[in-house]
């Protein structure tokens, strides 16, 4: 894959699927969604702002309009659901991870709190948390602010996955959590908290295999537009983040 394009071997998967979520419309032709496809990708490897998005894509609000259809959409979030079909799930871990959010992405509609801002000792942050398979890639993602704790969408992250284990570090190590993956027939890989009044024992070879989780973060955060938030809302950020989510299914 060249830098700011898309492999065949991925368009050829995505094409399909591209296709079919552009209703066909009276007037002027879409331009190729290719073209679009790779302006966007442009887009999140230097995390330049859409004004600057080189004519060789088109005119860069043709390319925006494409962008924000998709993302609203949720057309992203279905083609990573279509890659995670093919997930290992012997085991899955599941974190989150802090990015700072730029001056440019306050001021979004509801508020810091409904697009996903909070504050924390960084400043103004998103949380990106993440689920990733045995072999670190990703299977479910989700935004909060960054004041919000890792546990709290943890159920929401998890439910439905039947994997043989679910690793955590001792941000998980709450008694609704423990149940949960216990209900779902799961394994859980999390350490105790010190100031828990009943220790439980885990499975500390395979707690090592956490670290597949912050490999996943740190491939994520390569790209520039993920690494720091310009968006103002967190349905177009989720999609940049689920873009690169794709991308790193098919390296």
């Amino acid at each position: 894959m060249s830098r700011h394009k898309i492999s065949d071997e991925f368009w050829q998967r995505i094409e399909p699927l591209v296709c079919l979520s552009r209703k066909e419309k009276r007037g002027r032709p879409s331009k190729d969604n290719r073209l679009m496809l790779n302006g966007i990708l442009w887009i999140l490897r230097t995390g330049a702002p859409w004004r600057d998005l080189p004519y060789e894509f088109g005119p860069w609000q043709t390319v925006y309009k494409r962008f924000n259809a998709w993302a609203k959409a949720s057309f992203w979030n279905s083609i990573l659901d279509i890659l995670a079909g093919d997930a290992d799930l012997e085991s899955i871990m599941v974190d989150g991870s802090y990015t700072r959010a730029h001056q440019h992405s306050a001021g979004g509609e509801g508020g810091r709190e409904a697009q996903a801002i909070g504050r924390s000792r960084g400043g103004l942050t998103t949380k990106i948390h993440a689920v990733v398979d045995s072999l670190g890639n990703p299977i479910r993602l989700k935004l909060t602010g960054g004041n919000a704790h890792d546990s709290v969408p943890a159920l929401e992250l998890i439910e439905g996955l039947t994997a043989y284990n679910v690793i955590g570090d001792k941000a998980y190590d709450a008694q609704t959590i423990i149940e949960f993956i216990k209900t779902q027939g799961s394994n859980p890989v999390i350490p105790p908290k010190k100031n828990r009044i009943e220790q439980r024992e885990y499975d500390k070879h395979l707690y090592k295999e956490r670290h597949l989780v912050e490999c996943f973060f740190c491939k994520l955060k390569e790209f520039r537009r993920i690494a720091t938030r310009y968006e103002k809302l967190s349905v177009t950020y989720l999609a940049m983040v689920t873009i690169a989510s794709c991308l790193i299914w098919l390296r």
